[in-house]
């Protein structure tokens, strides 16, 4: 099964992508979204693409051009683990809701109110 991206930010194009797929996402998650994206390639260079794999599991998948000098591949590597932590319910939640809506999976009870927020 093919990866599903969710959004992409590059720094050679000064660009920034969300799948239109997800453009059911509430506004302010869409904000944050690219915040983040736009911000990491400030900061480290090079494209970030954030895509659900074959598990629902969202990865953060970098890399650069290979005559980019000035990519900073340490600080990509640490740069997403900072992300991982601190935008983790965030992230959490874009999995489930990929999985509800996308994978057609059923939600526990509890489950339910990292939907809704």
């Amino acid at each position: 099964m093919e990866n599903t991206i969710l959004c992409a930010s590059s720094k050679y194009e000064e660009k920034y992508y969300l799948n239109p797929a997800f453009d059911g996402l509430p506004d302010a998650v869409k904000d944050e979204l690219k915040a983040m994206c736009v911000l990491f390639v400030e900061d480290i260079g090079g494209i970030l693409t954030l895509e659900f794999d074959g598990e629902a599991r969202l990865s953060f998948v970098t890399r650069s051009a290979e005559e980019d000098i000035l990519y900073d591949e340490i600080g990509s590597v640490l740069k997403v683990k900072q992300l991982r932590e601190t935008k983790r319910e965030l992230l959490e939640s874009l999995e489930l809701y990929y999985r509800v809506f996308f994978r057609g999976e059923k939600i526990e009870e509890g489950q339910r109110d990292v939907i809704s927020n």
